[in-house]
C-alpha cells in the first residue's frame, strides 16, 4: 500500500522530501505533480523501478515515452551530447516551465533507457517539490505519464492514490494538478519540431 504524502507546493517540509528520495534511492516509485499533469517517476539508475514504470504502462522502457527530469540545466552537459550556444540560450530561455525538449542522448544515459534514436526528452518543471526532489537527489528523476487517457481523476491526488496505492510506493499531494501535459519539442532535427502542444506556448 503506497504512502500518502502531502507536501506544500511554496515550502516542501524537509522530512517528507527525505522519505520520497529514500523510497527512490531504495528502487521506489512514485507519482508526484509537475507544473503540467501529475507523473510516475523513479531514480534512472534503479532498473528494476523503470521496469515497474514499463509495466505500469505495458510498454517496453526503450520504446517508452520517458523524460529526464532535472533540478536544473546542470545535467544537461551530462545526459545530452553537445549543445551549442543558441540551443542552450533557447533551453534557459524556456526552463523551467512546461516542456520537453528532445535531446540527442549521451552514453550516460543507462542502457536500459537508450532508445534507437538515442535520444531523451529533458524537462525542468516550474515545479518546487520535485526540483526539491531531483536537486536532492543528486541526479534526474525518470518520467512518463500514468497510464490510459487524460481524465479529470488525475488531476485529484485523492483519486490518484485510490487508483495508483497498490501499484507505487508513494503518492505525493502537492495540491490539483493540471489536465494538459507539456508542449514537446525535438531539437535533433536541424528545423526544430513541436511533436506535441501541450501547455507550454511556443513561438520559436
Amino acid at each position: 500500500m503506497a504512502l500518502f504524502l502531502n507536501i506544500h507546493p511554496v515550502n516542501p517540509n524537509q522530512r517528507h522530501i527525505d522519505t520520497v528520495v529514500d523510497c527512490l534511492l531504495s528502487g521506489g516509485i512514485i507519482v508526484y505533480p509537475t507544473d503540467t499533469i501529475y507523473g510516475l517517476g523513479c531514480d534512472i539508475f534503479q532498473h528494476k523501478a523503470i521496469e515497474r514504470i514499463a509495466r505500469i504502462k505495458n510498454v517496453d522502457p526503450a520504446k517508452a515515452q520517458l523524460s529526464f527530469v532535472c533540478n536544473d540545466l546542470s545535467d544537461l552537459s551530462k545526459y545530452t551530447k553537445s549543445i551549442d550556444t543558441p540551443l542552450y540560450r533557447l533551453l534557459k530561455n524556456y526552463l523551467p516551465g512546461p516542456y520537453t525538449f528532445i535531446l540527442p542522448a549521451s552514453k550516460e544515459v543507462p542502457k536500459i533507457l537508450q532508445t534507437k534514436k538515442n535520444t531523451i526528452g529533458l524537462r525542468v518543471p516550474d515545479n518546487l517539490i520535485v526540483r526539491t526532489i531531483t536537486q536532492q537527489l543528486h541526479h534526474p528523476l525518470l518520467s512518463a505519464s500514468l497510464p490510459g487517457e487524460m481524465v479529470e481523476e488525475y488531476t485529484d491526488p485523492e483519486l490518484i492514490y485510490e487508483n495508483f496505492k497498490n501499484l507505487v510506493d508513494i503518492v505525493i499531494d502537492g495540491g490539483i494538478g493540471g489536465m494538459i501535459p507539456s508542449t514537446v519539442i525535438d531539437c535533433t532535427k536541424e528545423e526544430y519540431e513541436v511533436v506535441r502542444m501541450g501547455a507550454g506556448v511556443w513561438e520559436f
